[in-house]
């Protein structure tokens, strides 16, 4: 059993290492980043074998004692727990994932609309950010990670009340804690690149104010209480003694290293909600509207692959080696990615293009973030080979068949991509495939938890079948209430025009 021990000191394991190898458990005590627990494994540990379970819970303390392991610690006690390298590591991974959002995704997006529509979608990204930033610290923040109900948290840290240079954030193991603003900042940064991504799946036809109304309600009623749902538990040193403190789908046992729910799903679903209210562009079918500048486009897609780095092994919480299992995995299931879908273009049309290049590497990045903490690197790549080929399915015959405008596919490769990546994380965190398993947080220190593929699959299935129905109706509503009151698209002439002058009065270039 490939398990990393974090915390406990080798000398001081002596006097317990002849029962943790009769239990078969030996190393298995604090290893990275797993948010893989929930209420499901508490009901499987009180019904499971009450002799096996007594043992371990025995050996689990007689460690703690041993190496002096503090189960709910103080705040006090909290601060001699963080490590610089570790508060290092986020704020680098928090700086990535803005670079994600602009310049990446602005240049990306930006690259595929036409001229005339350059600047509103570099606008309506920039602004997206920073309206979703003041939100986060205004009252997201508490929503999300905060003690409230199983869907979402409270108020007791709005305006970041409580919340200090001397406050803690706990990570996935036992004792190892980061400051709290370092986990405010980076999830900052999740909650502002998700709503940018809506956007390509209307991108040059809706006006600027309601977009940004949107942004707020839909972070509001749609990302806060996902993110809660999905990634709050009471953490790795207080979960024993508070077994019902946790989100809905983190009760469920649902595995989501790094947001193929909470961001991918959730923002590809939305979009395809967008594009259906919103209906199509003017001329859609009728007229060419090709990519105005493939080269911003592979240069806000390599960004992206940069920031994903954070995105990802930052997910971790710490610097150790689970984050560079996760660093590896996105690197290689990206790269495959991107091989699939030029391999398939090859066969389809003949020749591979580099819009269908970057595109299949944005599939595999998405296909890899729910996974790349959890998968080993050749199951990795074969995760981004499957999403590629399943992406290239949607993008290039579903749309078309189904008539919608998906103007830059962020159903065809979010949604898409980020179902195949939750559905198949269940496959890759199987640890006889090599994978990372999932830890139980039930006793203290936490130990690996028994995997079961099938079970781990319906798990999953309550993730995604949750987060589609949740984010579908909210984001219908709110589109519906916005069509019906401010209007969400400009008139016919505005939209030939280009939104670039007609809602902002600049243009992109000037020649």
């Amino acid at each position: 059993m490939k398990y990393i021990i974090a915390v406990i000191k080798p000398h001081k394991l002596d006097p317990v290492r002849k029962a943790l190898t009769a239990l078969g458990a030996a190393g298995a005590i604090v290893f990275a980043a797993l948010p893989a627990f929930a209420q499901e494994a508490v009901e499987k540990a009180a019904d499971g074998a009450a002799a096996a379970g007594a043992a371990a819970a025995e050996v689990a303390a007689t460690i703690a004692v041993a190496d002096g392991l503090i189960k709910a610690p103080t705040v006090e006690q909290m601060a001699g727990m963080v490590d610089k390298g570790d508060t290092g590591w986020m704020l680098i991974s928090s700086a990535l994932v803005l670079l994600m959002s602009i310049p990446a995704l602005a240049l990306f997006y930006g690259g595929l609309v036409r001229t005339k529509n350059m600047l509103s979608l570099l606008m309506q990204v920039f602004m997206i950010v920073s309206v979703a930033a003041l939100v986060w610290v205004t009252y997201g923040y508490s929503l999300a990670f905060t003690s409230g109900n199983a869907f979402i948290g409270g108020f007791s840290k709005m305006f970041l009340a409580g919340v200090s240079t001397t406050t803690y954030a706990a990570t996935f193991s036992n004792n190892v804690y980061i400051p709290e603003y370092a986990f405010v900042v980076f999830q900052m940064t999740f909650a502002c690149i998700t709503p940018a991504l809506i956007v390509g799946a209307f991108a040059e036809r809706i006006k600027f104010t309601p977009l940004m109304i949107f942004t707020v309600l839909w972070l509001t009623f749609a990302y806060f209480p996902i993110a809660h749902m999905v990634w709050y538990w009471a953490g790795p040193d207080f979960l024993v003694d508070a077994p019902t403190d946790v989100g809905f789908l983190w009760g469920k046992a649902a595995l989501d290293f790094a947001g193929g729910t909470v961001v991918h799903i959730n923002a590809g679903i939305a979009g395809l909600v967008g594009c259906l209210i919103i209906g199509k562009r003017v001329g859609h079918g009728k007229e060419a509207t090709p990519p105005h500048s493939m080269t911003m486009t592979m240069i806000g897609a390599s960004l992206l692959w940069v920031g994903w780095f954070g995105f990802n092994a930052g997910s971790n919480l710490e610097a150790n080696g689970l984050a560079a299992l996760a660093f590896i995995n996105t690197f290689v299931a990206t790269a495959a990615a991107a091989v699939a879908w030029c391999l398939i273009e090859q066969f389809h049309h003949g020749k591979p293009s580099l819009l269908g290049a970057v595109t299949g590497a944005v599939a595999g990045l998405v296909a890899i973030t729910p996974a790349s903490g959890f998968a080993a690197p050749m199951t990795s790549i074969l995760l981004g080979f499957a999403a590629s080929g399943l992406c290239y399915v949607f993008v290039a015959y579903v749309k078309n068949k189904l008539g919608y405008d998906d103007t830059l596919d962020v159903f065809g490769v979010h949604g898409v991509g980020g179902i195949v990546g939750a559905l198949g994380t269940a496959v890759v965190a199987d640890p006889a495939l090599g994978g990372q398993g999932w830890i139980d947080y039930t006793v203290f220190p936490a130990i690996p938890g028994e995997y079961v593929m099938a079970d781990q699959f319906v798990s999953q299935l309550w993730a995604v079948g949750t987060t589609v129905l949740w984010t579908g109706v909210v984001s219908a509503v709110l589109f519906y209430a916005l069509k019906f009151t401010t209007g969400l698209r400009p008139t016919e002439d505005a939209e030939r025009e280009g939104l670039d002058l007609t809602e902002h009065g600049e243009r992109a270039y000037n020649y």
